[in-house]
Formats: C-alpha cells, sequence, structure tokens
C-alpha cells in the first residue's frame, strides 16, 4: 500500500513537471501578449482566434489557453460576448515567415501588433498533406473583378458596370474590348457575380443583380469577334451548368442538368430556392459546390450563418472541421489523394488571406495541403471549367484587383 501510494506521489509530481514544462507555444504566446497589453491596459475583452497557418486545428486550444493565461498576468480578462473590447489574433504563414497577428478593438479604434514565430516551431507541427497549392497570377487590374471565366481564347471579367474581354498579348492578357451592362437597379454594397460557360463551349453566361448577359465568339468574323448582350431579369442565377455538373462529378458522358439558385440582390446572398428541387429545403447560402460521391453528386452548401452542409440523397447533414472556412470555396479535380479537393478561403475579412484545401471523404472535412498565402483579401472563386483549377479573386491592400489560377501538385 505504501509503495503504490509512494508510486502515485511520484508520478503525480513527474505529470506537473511534464505539465509545467515549456511548451513550443509559449514563447510567441507571451511576447503578443506583452504587445496586446501595451495597447489595451487591465479590463476585459473578447478573444477570438482564427488559424491560417498549418499548426494542426488540435492545437488551437492549447494556444489560447496560454494567452489567456498571459493576459491575466497583465489584468486583461479574456471575457464573453458582452464585452466592447476585442482581441483577434490571427495565427499566418507564408513561404518567408510566419506571424501571430493581433487586432486590438476599442470602440472605433483598432491597432495591429505582431510577433514573428521561429519557422522550426511552425515546421515541427506542420501536417504531412496530401497535395502543395500553387498560384499563377493571371491578370492585375485597378478595375473591380466580380468573377472570372476562362474560355480557350479569353479571359473574360465582370466589373459592376462593364464585362471586359482580355486578349493573349506578349505572354499575358491585355484589354481588348469593354460592354456595358446597362445595370438599372442599385446593387449591394458588396456586389457579386457568377460565370458560366455556354454548353456550345465558345461563350459564357453572366449574372449580377437584377442583369443577365450572354457572350458569344464569332470566329466567322474577319478577325474573330466576341458579341455579348445584357437585358433585366429576376431569373434564377445559374450556379452550375449541365456541363460542369459532368465534370464535377467526375463523368463527362453524364447526362446532367443545370442548377438554378434564386438570388436575393438586396441582402447579397442566395435564398436557399433553387431548380430542380434537391430533396431538402436549404438555408439562405453565400456558396456552393457539386462534389462527387457514391450515389453520383452531393451539393455542399456555404450557410450565411457560417455552416456548412452537404446535401446527399435528400438530406441535409452538418459538416465538422468547417468552421475556419470563408464563404467562399469551390472545387478542384487535382487527382491527388481522393480525386476532388474542396478550396476554401479563409474566414473573416483579412488584409493577407489564404486558400487551403480540404477532402471530405464522409461528414467532417479533412486538411489535404497546408495554406496557400494569397496577396489580399480572397472575393471569389470559381471552378474552371475543365475541373483542374480554380480561379481566385484578389483584392489587394493597393485597391487593385489580382487574378489567380490555383493548382495542385500531389506530394
Amino acid at each position: 500500500m505504501r509503495r503504490a501510494c509512494l508510486i502515485a506521489v511520484v508520478a503525480s509530481a513527474l505529470l506537473g513537471r511534464a505539465s509545467a514544462a515549456p511548451g513550443q507555444w509559449e514563447q510567441p504566446a507571451a511576447n503578443l501578449s506583452d504587445q496586446v497589453a501595451e495597447i489595451l491596459g487591465p479590463g476585459q475583452a473578447r478573444l477570438t482566434i482564427r488559424n491560417l497557418s498549418s499548426i494542426p486545428v488540435d492545437e488551437i486550444p492549447a494556444i489560447r489557453r496560454l494567452l489567456v493565461q498571459d493576459l491575466k498576468t497583465h489584468g486583461v480578462v479574456a471575457s464573453g460576448e458582452e464585452s466592447a473590447n476585442i482581441i483577434r489574433v490571427t495565427l499566418s504563414e507564408s513561404a518567408r515567415e510566419r506571424l501571430w497577428v493581433a487586432e486590438v478593438v476599442e470602440g472605433n479604434e483598432t491597432r495591429v501588433t505582431m510577433v514573428r514565430v521561429e519557422p522550426g516551431v511552425a515546421e515541427q507541427t506542420q501536417q504531412a498533406t496530401g497535395l502543395t497549392l500553387r498560384k499563377q497570377a493571371l491578370l492585375t487590374t485597378g478595375d473591380e473583378v466580380l468573377a472570372v471565366l476562362e474560355t480557350p481564347d479569353s479571359l473574360v471579367a465582370v466589373d459592376p458596370e462593364e464585362i471586359v474581354v482580355y486578349g493573349r498579348a506578349h505572354g499575358g492578357w491585355i484589354a481588348q474590348k469593354r460592354f456595358g451592362i446597362g445595370q438599372k437597379k442599385p446593387l449591394p454594397r458588396d456586389p457579386r457575380a457568377v460565370m458560366v460557360p455556354a454548353q456550345t463551349g465558345d461563350g459564357f453566361m453572366a449574372f449580377l443583380a437584377g442583369t443577365v448577359c450572354t457572350g458569344s465568339f464569332q470566329p466567322a468574323l474577319p478577325t474573330g469577334e466576341w458579341t455579348v448582350h445584357c437585358t433585366e431579369s429576376d431569373d434564377p442565377w445559374m450556379i452550375q451548368s449541365a456541363t460542369t455538373a459532368a465534370v464535377a462529378v467526375g463523368n463527362p458522358e453524364l447526362n446532367a442538368v443545370s442548377i438554378k439558385a434564386f438570388y436575393n440582390a438586396s441582402r447579397n446572398y442566395f435564398t436557399g430556392m433553387v431548380v430542380p428541387v434537391q430533396g431538402a429545403d436549404l438555408p439562405a447560402f453565400y456558396s456552393a459546390a457539386l462534389l462527387p460521391r457514391s450515389n453520383g453528386g452531393g451539393w455542399l452548401i456555404g450557410g450565411i450563418d457560417g455552416k456548412v452542409q452537404l446535401v446527399e440523397n435528400g438530406a441535409l447533414r452538418s459538416i465538422a472541421g468547417a468552421r475556419d472556412w470563408g464563404s467562399d470555396f469551390a472545387t478542384l479535380h487535382s487527382g491527388c489523394g481522393a480525386g476532388t479537393q474542396i478550396v476554401v478561403s479563409g474566414s473573416g475579412a483579412a488584409v493577407s488571406d489564404s486558400l487551403r484545401s480540404f477532402e471530405l471523404p464522409a461528414q467532417e472535412a479533412i486538411p489535404a495541403s497546408a495554406p496557400l498565402a494569397m496577396n489580399g483579401t480572397v472575393t471569389a472563386l470559381s471552378t474552371a471549367p475543365d475541373g483542374k483549377s480554380v480561379i481566385a479573386v484578389v483584392h489587394g491592400t493597393d485597391d487593385r484587383y489580382e487574378v489567380d489560377r490555383v493548382t495542385a501538385l500531389c506530394n
């Protein structure tokens, strides 16, 4: 009995010593807490953490505990939703450096501080990934870009007032022709658009609030020329053409149908009413993507409440592991791992956003790549017509827009 007690005492002491041992996140957490406390001073604040790095999700609670403890030593108490002060911590990284950034919000004033994390720390925690995301800048422009579609010979972009056709020149793209949309209805503060390829493969359809535009390429004309026609319309937007639907589920011969969704222009999201009906009452949503499933296909829905759900066999099921997803996502048929991944933007507005790929073998999203740093805030994502790349629209800090092609390299 005495030996058992002695073993228990020794084990307890060793356990206490192990838990007190310095951890790999202690130093950056302490440094960031010091800087936040200097800005905020003693008081209460709401603490939120967003992970845009390769740190495993299951280590975030430990980082949060360290921050809470360190802030408390400075008299800053991480309180509930009732606090007016906010501390937003973003764990980010790029190819060059790894940063923990804190935005300290007091009333109408926001101040930012940050600490650099030693490279070895992040490398120790980086999970084995099935693929690496890569980006290629296609276009940089001072025009606002709402949506982009790449056709065999052109790059077509939609802004709030025009459709711009870009042609190849000197290894890049140059604006060749602009078509006025003639928008008559006021656009929301954060306008959106959707572009889908025409079934003939040589044109497009573009949907904006209260307007639909069709474009086609006329190769019979002397130099080849685009024609674009825009009309007022309150019809539902086509968010998946029959052609791209067949590609999405990995069966080009499938007799797929186009999917249309009603758009609430005054509130800037889809209402949840779709045609044809999917067999379940859908929530209002920002994004939707068709995924290959064992029964053919399932719809992934990014709701305006931040929840991600899967519509499959007429049932709506919640997806775990998607809490940090942003409102934009698109599918990528990489051939790596499960073959198809979901490319997702980071949650919330960020000066430096990122993209990350996930797989969905069941009802839990599994990371398939490390985050890919972007040069600003991702404002739109779409799958290329062939399904093998994703087109990202990025709003940079210089107020210019960059269009990137995102592909995957199997590890």
